[in-house]
């Protein structure tokens, strides 16, 4: 008479309404521990491994697993094991192939997961590359072109980026089959290296192209010319599409990403899309007010006009000459001028006495001691 068959829940310790991960987790628990290499020559052992594995291939199937909870071990999808010992009919190696998946990422297998096989080089980009440019504050706000010069991959001509010399092309690593790696298993561990017959490649180039050696691409000196557009900032990226390195084999070549670096100027500066800078007014023309003739960081003229009354650091605005706007077309900023007043450290004596009256005037004392009567007129 036929022993009936175990409850396969109750061989991986779970419960019915286990999920697939606690279904995983508890037969890796299992096989870990009823492995054969664990436990040589040990009969029962060996059964409990057949017996985790049955429960398992029924359990991880969700088409399989639902009818075994409904019809039990007499579903009509039971018998694909065998009977008690379904697994009977498979060999140690069987249940390995069938759960590749667990014993890899149990024992070192790298998740059971295999490698592509490979017949021939595969197209990879390029990598992207990356240049400097320095211009001034002027260049910046004019706009300007600059020539560089770098040195990058670009496809080999001579064989058309395939490696190889004309008539023959690339052959599958007969070490590896094609697959990059070679496995190597002890006892229950198994661990893979790289090729060394094809360094990972999983194909070999026997008869290279003269010009590149086989790499499909060469180092070259390119100089280009970059246009770089007015009202660039520091720190500013321009994108050259495709003038990175060329890629191998064929593959889409990088991109040459140039960084802005913008040197500061004497007179003038940048606020946002603002140009400022100061002008030096004399005290009357504060006082007065006054129209002067002003030089942009272009050479353009403008005619700024100071209000009566102007204090220092006064900002005139002259609308829409300052720098353009790289998000917004059409927009620019402003000009703005930051009042200053020059104080002269020695002046002649005729305009010292018109300065001493006017002093007394207003009620200052600009002589020597005249702080006092300031703080005793204004603060007292």
């Amino acid at each position: 008479m036929a022993m009936s068959k175990r409850d396969y829940y109750e061989i991986l310790g779970v419960a019915k309404g286990a999920t697939a991960e606690e279904i995983k987790a508890a037969y890796r628990k299992s096989a870990l521990k009823y492995h054969p290499d664990r436990n040589p020559d040990n009969k029962e052992a060996e059964e409990k491994f057949k017996e985790a594995a049955e429960a398992y291939e029924i359990l991880s199937d969700q088409q399989k697993r639902s009818q075994y909870d409904q019809f039990g071990h007499s579903g009509p999808n039971m018998g694909g094991m065998g009977g008690h010992g379904g697994m009977g009919g498979m060999s140690m190696d069987d249940i390995f192939e069938n759960f590749g998946d667990i014993f890899g990422s149990m024992f070192g297998g790298g998740g059971g997961r295999q490698r592509t096989r490979k017949t021939g080089p595969e197209p990879k980009n390029g990598h992207d590359l990356a240049q400097q440019i320095v211009i001034s504050l002027k260049d910046a706000y004019e706009g300007t072109k600059k020539e560089i010069g770098y040195y990058h991959f670009v496809a080999c001509d001579t064989c058309s980026a395939k490696g190889t010399k004309a008539g023959s092309k690339a052959q599958t690593c007969t070490t590896c089959k094609g697959m990059g790696q070679m496995q190597y298993q002890q006892g229950f561990f198994m661990y893979s290296q790289t090729c060394s017959a094809c360094s990972g490649e999983g194909f070999v180039i026997t008869d290279p192209c003269d010009s590149c050696n086989g790499k499909s691409r060469v180092q070259k000196y390119d100089k280009l010319t970059v246009t770089i557009p007015a009202g660039i900032f520091d720190g500013a990226e321009l994108r050259l599409a495709g003038k990175g390195d060329a890629g191998i084999f064929g593959g889409r070549s990088g991109d040459l990403y140039i960084k802005i670096g913008v040197l500061s100027d004497k007179k003038f500066h940048r606020e946002g899309d603002d140009l400022v800078s100061t002008l030096m007014l004399t005290y009357p023309q504060l006082v007065l007010g006054c129209q002067v003739e002003i030089e942009s960081i272009d050479g353009s003229k403008q005619l700024l006009k100071v209000p009566k009354g102007s204090p220092v650091g006064e900002k005139i605005i002259i609308p829409g000459k300052g720098f353009e706007n790289l998000r917004r077309k059409g927009f620019r900023g402003n000009l703005v001028i930051v009042t200053q007043c020059h104080i002269p450290k020695k002046i002649p004596a005729d305009a010292k006495k018109l300065l001493t009256e006017y002093s007394k005037i207003i009620g200052t004392d600009a002589q020597d001691g005249g702080i006092v009567s300031f703080f005793k007129k204004f603060l007292g």
